[in-house]
C-alpha cells in the first residue's frame, strides 16, 4: 500500500512564502511523475506544478513565484512558494505517479493541505 501525506499548510500574510512537503511511503518500486494540485472553495482541482525526470512544469498563474523539487531518495516533492497572494488560497493535494511492487503503475494522492493568504 503506497500513501502520500502533505505537511507544511498555514496562514500567511500576501506577500509572504510557504514550502509544503509530500512524502510518498510504502511498497514503492519507482516512482514517474510527482505533482501539486490545488483546489479553491467551489472551484476544480487544478495542476500547480509537475516534475518528472528533471522537468518542470507550471501553471501560469504561479510561474516565477513557485518552484517544484523533489528527493528522489526520500521519495518526496516539495513546493516552495514565494510571493504568496489571497488567490493562492487553497487546499494543496499532491500526486504521485507510482509503481508499487508487484503491481501496476497508477496514480495516488495525498489527503491535502490548507494554505491561507490573508492579511
Amino acid at each position: 500500500q503506497v500513501q502520500l501525506v502533505e505537511s507544511g499548510g498555514g496562514l500567511v500574510q500576501p506577500g509572504g512564502s510557504l514550502r509544503l512537503s509530500c512524502a510518498a511511503s510504502g511498497s514503492i518500486f519507482s516512482i514517474y511523475a510527482m505533482a501539486w494540485y490545488r483546489q479553491a472553495p467551489g472551484k476544480q482541482r487544478d495542476m500547480v506544478a509537475v516534475i518528472a525526470s528533471g522537468d518542470t512544469n507550471y501553471a501560469d498563474s504561479v510561474k516565477g513565484r513557485f518552484t517544484i523539487s523533489r528527493d528522489n531518495a526520500k521519495n518526496t516533492v516539495y513546493l516552495q512558494m514565494n510571493s504568496l497572494k489571497p488567490e493562492d488560497t487553497a487546499v494543496y493535494y499532491c500526486s504521485a505517479d507510482v509503481t508499487p511492487h508487484g503491481d501496476y503503475a497508477g496514480d495516488y494522492w495525498g489527503q491535502g493541505t490548507q494554505v491561507t493568504v490573508s492579511s
